[in-house]
């Protein structure tokens, strides 16, 4: 199944182009997730070829993940918190639960959103508790950007410097993973370190 979505995907891209890029991204962001490598890597291959713009290809990729995120929290923000409400208990999620998802997103919702899009499966999620928190829509945004703009580039010269080499591929995108593991520890170790020194130096 993924197989042929990712034939489909790969043939999008090389008919639409830029199109392409921007809509599978989009989609991939936000309601049908499903692995951004597989349309960023083979973007990233047409531009080593010639066959596209390396710029094109990174800002078509931005696009689409900001519109599909926005989609998310968008939708969150005006859906989200009556349906949970109503719904939420059928998934162990109580009201109590939803406010403290809340009041936890209000406060830490800027480290939560960057090291979110760094983490696969994740990535798509993140906009949604954004949403419900009523997380500032230009903070969401800058955050969401950055974010995703540093996998969507990483993907991309992924594909550039590699596109032909299958094998050498898949090896790096499993140390990419575990790097943007490492990475999203580190960033979120320095953040509680840092907000404990703060939050015991209001207390002095």
């Amino acid at each position: 199944m993924l197989g042929e979505l990712t034939e489909v995907i790969i043939s999008t891209v090389g008919d639409w182009g830029y199109m392409g890029i921007f809509i599978m991204m989009a989609i991939e962001s936000s309601f049908i997730p499903f692995p951004s490598e597989i349309v960023m890597i083979p973007a990233g291959y047409l531009a080593q070829k010639g066959e596209m713009n390396l710029v094109f290809v990174l800002l078509a990729g931005f696009a689409g993940s900001m519109i599909g995120a926005w989609v998310n929290y968008l939708l969150a923000m005006s859906l989200g918190r009556k349906f949970l409400y109503a719904y939420g208990h059928y998934f162990f999620m109580k009201p109590h639960t939803l406010n403290k998802m809340e009041r936890f997103f209000k406060k830490h919702g800027a480290v939560s959103t960057f090291t979110g899009r760094l983490i696969p499966g994740i990535r798509q999620l993140i906009s949604i508790p954004a949403g419900l928190s009523k997380m500032s829509f230009p903070l969401f945004s800058l955050y969401t950007f950055l974010g995703a703009a540093i996998w969507s580039t990483v993907l991309v010269l992924l594909g550039y410097f590699l596109g032909e080499n299958e094998g050498l591929i898949k090896e790096y995108l499993h140390e990419l993973v575990y790097a943007s593991l490492a990475l999203v520890a580190l960033i979120l170790a320095v953040y509680t370190y840092q907000h404990k020194r703060k939050k015991d130096a209001n207390k002095a």
